[in-house]
Parts: structure tokens; C-alpha cells; sequence
């Protein structure tokens, strides 16, 4: 796949086979997140990988979006580590910058992805702090279910010329 095509035909999957996301392609997901742009290069990140069937399957009760994530057989949570600020919240541009590398990078290795958002809403991140014991200085960002794509979505054309606006308003 050619590098822009790569970004153009990104899109969110919601349907995964059965078929198991190995080691490698999560070590590769997570090298391309890490490559990600970060204020100051303080790269706030930190990222919990759930292969855990019982833990993917209590995700909904608290996230109501996550509903798919009971038919991803892995999934990541990119998470901000305060302690490691230089510049005041920008850990959110930080995390956003690295889990699009995520997205992207799955689509590379013809995996599907769906970006699910945790922070800010308080009722997410605190089922993520209390299901995986995640301490109060880190606050999770965005959970991402993995897995070879059980459906099929063309690429969509977003570009949308009246947003575009040259020198002013």
C-alpha cells in the first residue's frame, strides 16, 4: 500500500474474525505510537495491552461505545503518565498524535481498528482505573480494539474544500 493511500483508506472497524493479532504486529503498532510527536519530546505515554477475555468483556459496562470490543481479541489502551509533563496537558495532543500512529500503522499490516475515547469523561477513566489498577497519576486516553477486519469499508472521500480558508477567516 502506498504511504498516502495508507492514511486515505484508514477507516474504523468494528467487526474482527477470530483470527489471533501475534506479538510482533502489537510490538510494531506500539514502535509506530512511540514514533509519535510530543511537546517538548516528553513522550507522556504508556500503553496496557488486554488480551484478557474477561476484562475485554466488562469494558462495555462501563465505556457504552465498546460494545465491539467483545469481538476483538486484543485491544490497547493508550494511557498519560502526568509525572512525565514538561508542558501542562499536552499529554492529550501527545496521546491523540500516538494513537493515530496506532490506527495507521494497523492499517499497514491490514489490520482494522476503531479509536475509542476514554478521556475526559470521568465514568471512562475511572472504570479503566479500577479494572486495571492504573494509579492516579496516569489517566487513560483512548482504548483501541486490534484484529483482522471481518468487514469491508471502502475508503471515504472527507476532503471538503469550504473548510479550507486561505490568509483569514
Amino acid at each position: 500500500m502506498d504511504d498516502l493511500n495508507m492514511i486515505l483508506s484508514r477507516r474504523s472497524i468494528r467487526k474482527y474474525t477470530r483470527r489471533p493479532v501475534n506479538e510482533d504486529q502489537i510490538e510494531t503498532l506500539l514502535k509506530a505510537a512511540m514514533s509519535a510527536p510530543s511537546a517538548g519530546n516528553e513522550q507522556p505515554w504508556h500503553y496496557i495491552i488486554i488480551r484478557d477475555r474477561d476484562i475485554l468483556d466488562s469494558i462495555p459496562s462501563f465505556h457504552p461505545h465498546s460494545l465491539m470490543i467483545r469481538d476483538a481479541l486484543v485491544a490497547i489502551l493508550v494511557c498519560a503518565d502526568t509525572r512525565l509533563q514538561k508542558y501542562k496537558d499536552y499529554w492529550v495532543q501527545d496521546c491523540s498524535a500516538a494513537t493515530e500512529n496506532i490506527l495507521l500503522a494497523a492499517n499497514i499490516l491490514g489490520l482494522g481498528t476503531v479509536w475509542l475515547g476514554v478521556y475526559p469523561l470521568e465514568e471512562r477513566v475511572e472504570g479503566f482505573r479500577k479494572l486495571l489498577g492504573i494509579p492516579e497519576h496516569v489517566i487513560p486516553f483512548s482504548l483501541i480494539p486490534v484484529g483482522y477486519p471481518d468487514e469491508i469499508k471502502l475508503p471515504s472521500d472527507r476532503f471538503d474544500k469550504t473548510r479550507i480558508h486561505k490568509n483569514e477567516w
